[in-house]
Order: structure tokens, then sequence, then C-alpha cells
């Protein structure tokens, strides 16, 4: 599926930390920054985590919701979110299908070995649901800043 900027974000239901289900749709009336990563734990995923953390409280000031996507476990998700004492959902996409949605479960390698799994991307999605911007192959450093002032200049 190939999604497009300005049109209706896929919606999904995925099981979230606390023991919810959550719908993107259960969203409608904030924005939302979906962003997907690779995996728990990993340097890369707790350093994007930990910025996401640290600017929490300036998203929701501009009305924003942050969901961290990604096909660890809830259990896993769980440990995450208590060691790095994030303050915002994690869903788990176990079976990748929202990742295949977004189009970020793909082909990948590392150290000549080639594997499927999760590239690091971020979605923002509007009051009403429209995708209005996608970052896709995500480098952490910075990404968190440009993020937030794409929102402020929403």
């Amino acid at each position: 599926m190939n999604i497009q900027i300005g049109s209706k974000a896929p919606d999904f239901v995925l099981h979230a930390t606390g023991g919810e289900e959550i719908k993107l749709s259960d969203f409608r009336g904030k924005r939302v920054v979906l962003y997907f990563y690779p995996k728990d734990m990993t340097s890369s995923c707790t350093a994007e985590a930990c910025q996401f953390r640290d600017e929490h409280a300036t998203f929701e000031d501009l009305n924003t919701v942050i969901l961290g996507v990604s096909t660890d476990s809830l259990k896993q998700h769980e440990k995450f979110i208590a060691k790095y004492e994030l303050p915002f959902l994690l869903l788990s996409d176990e079976e990748h299908k929202v990742a295949e949605l977004y189009d970020v479960w793909q082909l990948k390698k590392m150290y000549g070995r080639e594997y499927m799994g999760i590239v690091r991307s971020t979605f923002v999605i509007d009051e009403e649901g429209i995708l209005v911007k996608e970052w896709r192959k995500v480098k952490v450093k910075g990404h968190i800043e440009e993020a937030l002032e794409y929102i402020k200049q929403m």
C-alpha cells in the first residue's frame, strides 16, 4: 500500500502499553506523531524515545499525541517504558500489519545479512486524521527537534 501526504492516514487497532487497545481514529481532534522504530532497548531507538520523552510536554502543549510502534511485545514495551520513564504509549505490532500499512516494513541489510524489519520513520497526522508529513529512513540526531518545529508551524 502506498500512503500519500494529504490523504486519510490508514486507521488501525493495536495493543498498547497499559493494556489498552488503541485505534488511531481515537485521537481525532488531536495531532498525532506516529513513529515507527526497529527495537526496544537498542541505542538509536532508546535515544529517539528519550528525546521524545524530553519534549513530551511541549508536544502535549501543541495538542499532539506521541505513539511509538515496533514489533516488540507489550511485555518488552513495558520494560522499555519503565527503564526510561517514557510518558507516551508504545504500540505492539508483532505481526507488522501496521508497519506494512505505512510501508515501513522493508528488506534491510546489516553486516551482509538481509532481513525484514521496520525502517525508522515518523508520520504526522492532523486533527482530522489526514497524513500531513512523513520522514522516512530517519536519522535520530536532530529529528525530534525537526518534528517539533514542523508541528509548531501547523
